[in-house]
């Protein structure tokens, strides 16, 4: 199998497993007792939150939570303000949008936040301060949006601004201006199951899960120390190959765009995360080529939507119609890919598309 589908998720990096085995075996005790064994699991705990702050910005605490899709509810919903995000985020900030009765904005055909949208997130026409909610890596085409501009212009107007960063974390440095910063483990070779919430120092929330309020009174249940640990070995390993990973990923794109020539890449190619390379050819059936070519892992778009039949929302909110998005294809690569691999995936999914034409 060819791995190329990273924006679903990664591979566990070995650093991150054996950072996790300990808490899976002797220390398994609840970092929530007061005994010498509840102390230390929560001392690793703490490693890992402090580990995991390290790529975030100064002035701030870690949430722990499931994941980024509870800690991005836990900001729209706990803040208690009117919403609105860009019409590409991802489907966790959508749909709790949607909910509220929230309200979105366009993109261009780039996957970048409209020119008027600018004007409108700093002229104040929201009604009142309400919360913005804008990706800094776009999960289906890899648009960089510029963040801390776009925070500035929502706090210009006393807005509150939320940022899902879920695929840049440890992938390049998050910008500061945000007040909510959601992440995830698992985008970063650690373990499904954890993600965190970043909140600015002064920004009060509500908890939106009541129990025990073990997580600083945000997040009641027991934290594992095993995830944590893990999240924290790979957020710090993440931290150290940076660079190393950012040009190794600026390879394979290169030698990827060279082996699909005759495709149409989607969103930006200046203002992208380089990772990720969704392209389109007209007459191809996405569907069909993923099926076709099963020793290959890629994918049609976000994963929570892959089995919905539905063209891409982001793909259509970028102009293109329901015949372009459905002949579109995300390849996702990363630390773990080699650019063997790169060419023999595109020589059977060029192959397979051939025969559609």
């Amino acid at each position: 199998m060819i791995y190329l589908d990273y924006q679903a998720t990664t591979p566990l990096a070995p650093e991150t497993f054996a950072a996790m085995e300990p808490w899976l075996k002797d220390g398994f005790a609840n970092p929530h007792s007061a005994h010498a064994a509840g102390r230390a699991a929560a001392a690793a705990v703490e490693v890992a939150r402090d580990q995991i702050a390290a790529l975030l910005p100064k002035g701030g605490r870690v949430i722990f939570t499931s994941g980024a899709t509870e800690a991005i509810n836990l900001a729209i919903m706990g803040c208690g303000l009117p919403v609105a995000a860009a019409a590409t985020e991802h489907a966790a900030v959508l749909d709790v949008v949607e909910y509220l009765d929230g309200r979105t904005f366009p993109v261009d055909i780039t996957g970048l936040i409209c020119p008027e949208t600018h004007d409108d997130l700093a002229s104040g026409s929201f009604g009142g301060p309400a919360l913005i909610a804008i990706m800094l890596v776009n999960n289906e085409i890899g648009t960089i949006q510029p963040i801390a501009e776009l925070a500035g212009a929502a706090h210009a107007k006393g807005n509150l601004f939320l940022c899902d960063a879920v695929q840049a974390f440890g992938r390049m440095p998050i910008p500061d201006g945000p007040d909510m910063i959601a992440i995830s483990a698992h985008k970063i070779h650690g373990p499904k199951g954890i993600g965190a919430l970043w909140v600015r120092d002064g920004v009060a929330l509500t908890p939106q899960m009541l129990g025990g309020g073990q997580e600083q009174g945000m997040r009641s249940g027991t934290l594992s120390p095993a995830l944590c640990a893990g999240f924290g070995a790979a957020a710090k390993l993440a931290a150290e190959r940076m660079d190393v990973d950012a040009m190794h990923v600026s390879a394979l794109w290169d030698r990827a765009a060279s082996a699909f020539a005759d495709w149409t890449i989607n969103g930006s190619t200046a203002q992208r995360y380089k990772g990720n390379f969704n392209i389109r050819r007209d007459g191809v059936d996405a569907a069909r080529l993923i099926s076709e070519c099963r020793n290959i892992a890629f994918s049609a778009g976000s994963a929570c939507a892959s089995g919905s039949g539905r063209p891409s929302h982001v793909l259509r909110a970028l102009g293109l119609t329901d015949a372009q998005a459905k002949s579109s294809i995300r390849l996702g690569f990363g630390r773990y890919t080699t650019a063997e691999e790169i060419d023999m995936a595109a020589a059977a999914i060029n192959r397979s598309a051939e025969a559609m034409l």
